[in-house]
């Protein structure tokens, strides 16, 4: 269910675009509040999603239908290095340079323990995160990760660098041309992100086509299709002493080869077998929760969330 955008304009308030400088690089975040009532509660720390166009924006409909049901706790939405209005220098993006981002982050912006809410493909990142600051992560919402056996085998490093050359190129930058126009984000989301086509909206597109403008956003969405993030995660799962929320959809599915045959209920299995302190829930919806069944999805995580208010 799609929340309405303007019920969602008059619950929320947030800042004007707010940067700070990491390792010479000026990075973007904003920080939402609700409108009408002091902000309260454990501040949420969202991690967007890497792909075509894709940036913070990818959280602003969450935010809006946290407020309008009445949640006030702070949410703080930064754009990773490569992505939305942060600087997007011509590198090859990992876990642990989106990490280091993250951490400085929290140590200098938030300066709180936060819940981290990451979305998809970009697990690698909290992952890394929290086996560098433990202290100022209170507990973790991994929404629509990946297939358990792409978070746990390591892609080749040759063939990493194989991948990313391959991309970093004029074959590349032709590519991401094409991957920005709204016939080919519509049938991407189709194919892959969303269970209902209905659902793949004007609003995503817009925002999709919007963000791809900045060609150099091309470097972010390479590294991650490189395979940068492929490693063997599964000891870093395994030594999250946090409480760990783990939302799949119930339509759930994988673009890599390894993880097709894997059903949604194997797939929480898998994470909660390994997870000290996980529980898991099953969504309607395929592998953008938050802003596909946004309604829901604010729904399921509130309970754990308010837990530690």
């Amino acid at each position: 269910m799609q929340p309405s955008t303007e019920a969602n304009k008059l619950n929320f308030t947030t800042s004007p675009n707010q940067f700070y400088t990491w390792h010479n690089y000026r990075c973007a975040y904003e920080i939402y509040q609700p409108n009408h009532s002091t902000p309260e509660g454990i501040s949420l720390l969202l991690i967007h999603p890497i792909g075509v166009g894709l940036s913070r924006q990818f959280w602003r409909r969450f935010c809006g239908e946290w407020y309008t049901t009445g949640h006030s706790n702070p949410i703080y939405n930064p754009d990773l290095l490569g992505c939305g209005e942060s600087d997007m220098p011509h590198v090859a993006y990992t876990p642990k340079d989106w990490a280091k981002q993250l951490h400085y982050f929290l140590q200098t912006v938030v300066q709180k323990p936060a819940i981290v809410v990451v979305q998809g493909g970009l697990l690698p990142v909290a992952l890394e995160l929290v086996q560098k600051e433990a202290n100022l992560i209170a507990g973790l919402i991994l929404v629509g990760p990946p297939a358990w056996a792409v978070t746990t085998k390591k892609l080749p490093e040759w063939q990493q660098k194989l991948l990313w050359n391959l991309l970093d190129s004029p074959f590349g930058n032709a590519f991401y041309r094409y991957a920005r126009t709204p016939s080919f984000l519509r049938s991407f989301s189709n194919r892959q992100l969303f269970a209902s086509a209905d659902t793949v909206d004007a609003e995503w597109l817009n925002t999709l086509v919007k963000g791809a403008e900045n060609i150099a956003n091309r470097y972010a969405v390479f590294s991650f299709l490189a395979g940068f993030w492929r490693q063997d995660y599964s000891s870093y799962i395994a030594s999250i002493k946090q409480p760990t929320l783990v939302v799949v959809g119930e339509t759930a599915s994988s673009i890599s080869q390894e993880g097709k045959q894997e059903t949604p209920d194997e797939r929480l299995a898998d994470y909660l077998a390994y997870l000290p302190q996980g529980r898991g829930i099953k969504l309607l919806g395929r592998n953008v929760l938050p802003y596909e069944s946004t309604t829901e999805f604010v729904a399921a995580i509130a309970p754990f969330i308010n837990e530690f208010s």
